[in-house]
């Protein structure tokens, strides 16, 4: 365990002098804390053994690891969910080994940590503690087993896997897609976040969107603040609910639900100034019932708005699929649904190989997928709504002696 810096440089003089890859985990507190970061690292490599390494007791210097772990080759397990907060800690690999990635390419159907070990290493990973809240100080004993645990069977699941992929001729395939995990720019956060609350599906009401927007963005500041989860502060539920029943005065807020609360009670002022002010909107300040997308309608809408559209996506799903499944691998992982999407809607010019294989590059395809879907692509695009109904007009073909 490393919790100052005296440890801390030990620590990382016995990583930088063991060898081959390290294997790296983070425990952070979602659904606790407002922010994301990692509240506890683990590492391990052949010949330093496992590492725990306390960011909050360091307040985040942890220069000395950063530097023990340069040019070495890590391997995480669904490696995206936990690169960001290891940036914030100053530790980037610059080279990388997804085991869930590896699982994925390799056609297995359940890429979780445990059924991973378990079905190709033959060990049964100890659970428990995923979604504890490693926030907490000092940690438990067995949480912190169970953290150590993590990282104890990576290394080995990484080469077992390195081989599976090496004899289905995947290998480079799947370097390609580490490479681009790890060089993927920070998430840009959402235009309007707030329309993502839970049961907001149910509103069509400007006003009342209104007071969703005015409840979450004030949850949001007090979330901020406090570093607490906003579902802690304020859930969901109750937001929608103060939007539908529109509580004019704050005893009509505290005689809902959840609002009664004690906690909810201190914060009463807050919420009822917010609901105020969402009133007060001119009519032009409302949000949108349907906002503008940055992009395609949802699919389910194509064969009214873009009745051609709806058949080239339907089209190039069914090529995609015919590949994927040959490959035994996820669809989603040959080609990003909304690359796909975002091509059948607005497909090139050109339908040309050549003009495809450009449109995949820009939307960040690797070069394998490229090779993969840029000629069924090419051909499936060409669908129309014409052509396809005259395929499934077609009588069956009966043969027979």
């Amino acid at each position: 365990m490393v919790s100052d810096p005296t440890t801390l440089r030990r620590a990382a003089a016995a990583l930088s002098g063991g060898t081959g890859p390290v294997a790296v985990d983070t425990e952070r507190a979602s659904g606790y804390r407002y922010s994301q970061r990692a509240y506890l690292v683990q590492l391990r490599r052949e010949g330093a053994g496992t590492v725990l390494v306390d960011p909050v007791a360091l307040s985040g210097r942890i220069d000395p690891l950063a530097e023990a772990l340069e040019g070495t080759e890590w391997v995480l397990h669904a490696a995206s969910q936990d690169l960001p907060c290891l940036a914030e800690l100053g530790l980037r690999p610059t080279v990388l080994f997804d085991t869930e990635l590896a699982g994925r390419l390799a056609g297995f159907d359940r890429v979780a940590l445990g059924a991973m070990v378990e079905r190709l290493l033959g060990y049964r990973l100890e659970k428990g503690h995923g979604a504890a809240d490693w926030s907490r100080r000092p940690l438990p004993e067995d949480w912190l087993t169970y953290a150590a645990l993590d990282v104890e069977l990576l290394v080995p699941l990484r080469d077992v896997l390195e081989r599976e992929l090496t004899a289905q001729g995947k290998l480079d395939w799947a370097l390609q897609e580490f490479e681009a995990v790890r060089t993927a720019p920070l998430s840009k956060p959402r235009a309007e976040p707030w329309r993502r609350t839970s049961g907001i599906h149910r509103l069509r009401n400007p006003r009342q969107l209104a007071a969703v927007r005015a409840l979450w963005e004030a949850r949001d500041g007090l979330a901020r603040q406090r570093d607490i989860a906003p579902g802690r502060v304020l859930p969901d539920s109750a937001i929608i609910d103060a939007a539908v029943n529109d509580p004019a005065t704050e005893p009509e807020l505290l005689a809902l639900p959840v609002f009664r609360g004690r906690s909810q009670r201190r914060s009463a002022r807050v919420w009822s100034e917010a609901l105020a002010a969402a009133r007060e909107l001119t009519r032009k300040e409302l949000p949108e019932v349907s906002p503008p997308h940055d992009g395609p309608p949802p699919p389910n809408r194509w064969s009214d708005r873009d009745p051609d559209a709806a058949a080239r996506l339907a089209a190039v799903r069914a090529a995609l699929t015919g590949i994927a499944d040959r490959l035994r691998m996820p669809v989603e992982n040959l080609l990003l649904p909304d690359l796909v999407r975002r091509t059948c809607w607005e497909p090139p010019a050109d339908l040309g190989v050549a003009s495809v294989t450009e449109v995949l590059r820009a939307g960040n395809a690797r070069p394998w997928q490229v090779e993969l879907a840029a000629g069924p692509l090419s051909e499936a695009l060409r669908t129309t709504a014409a052509s396809a109904s005259d395929v499934h007009d077609k009588p069956p073909l009966v043969t027979g002696e």
